[in-house]
Formats: C-alpha cells, sequence, structure tokens
C-alpha cells in the first residue's frame, strides 16, 4: 500500500476518531446540565451504541495505517534522540499507545458494567488531551528542528 494511502486512510480515521473525542467533551459535557439527567442517559445511551459499532473499525484503519507509516521511519525510531522528528514521533506514539489502552479499558469497563459516569468523564478528558497534543505533534514533528 502506498505511503499517500496510509496517510489518507490515518487522516480520515483521526479525523472521525478524534472528532468524536472533541464532540463528547466539548459538545456535550456543555448540555449535560440543561438537557437534565434523563434526556441526556438516553442520549448517551443512543451514541454510545452507534460508536461500539462504529469505533473498532476506525480504531483499526487509525492504527493499522499509523503503525504501516511508522515501520516506514524505523531506521529513524532506532534512534529517538538523534533528531527532533524522531523524538517527536516516539512520543507521539507512546499517546497513542496510551489512547488505545483507555479506549481498551473504557470497552472492558463498559461489558463489565463497571464503567461509571465519573470514569467515562476521566476518560474522556485524559484522551482529549492526548488526541490535542498527538495532532499537534502531527504537525510539530516536521517544522521543529
Amino acid at each position: 500500500m502506498g505511503y499517500f494511502t496510509l496517510v489518507t486512510l490515518h487522516l480520515f480515521a483521526a479525523i472521525m476518531f478524534v472528532g468524536t473525542v472533541f464532540f463528547e467533551v466539548l459538545i456535550l459535557e456543555g448540555i449535560r446540565k440543561p438537557v437534565g439527567r434523563e434526556v441526556m442517559r438516553s442520549v448517551e445511551t443512543a451514541i454510545g451504541r452507534r460508536a461500539r459499532r462504529l469505533m473498532p473499525f476506525v480504531i483499526l484503519v487509525l492504527y493499522a495505517a499509523g503503525i504501516s507509516m511508522a515501520w516506514q521511519y524505523r531506521d529513524t525510531l532506532a534512534h529517538p534522540l538523534d533528531s527532533s522528528f524522531a523524538t517527536l514521533l516516539w512520543i507521539k506514539i507512546v499517546l497513542a499507545v496510551s489512547v488505545l489502552a483507555h479506549f481498551i479499558t473504557a470497552v472492558t469497563l463498559g461489558a463489565r458494567g463497571k464503567l461509571k459516569s465519573r470514569h467515562f468523564k476521566l476518560i474522556h478528558l485524559s484522551v482529549f488531551c492526548h488526541v490535542v497534543l498527538i495532532v499537534f505533534l502531527a504537525k510539530a514533528m516536521f517544522y521543529i528542528t
């Protein structure tokens, strides 16, 4: 698969994933009080159901394309402190692995019925911070030297 195709797949999957995180953190949290507990519970249930169907495929494409692109930089990644590009790419990879761990934790807790509202909010806020940094690093690694 060509690098352009990988970048395009990765970008579209990132837009879907990051867009979903932004929507949940910045939009949904902002309407929680005005719409009330019952309506919010219905909205979260419906969004959660849709996300559980869609997000595994988005995550698969996002990480598969990301790993494939990173593989092409394996010689650079072998020496992470030799260049700012390698250092920033390593940081981006570590953050991406952490996001995946958050996602797996949320899915596991949800499947066990132990995903409480507090956990949900903390995980989303943490993932939000991670993806903001990842998006920044995605650009910064090509400009910071």
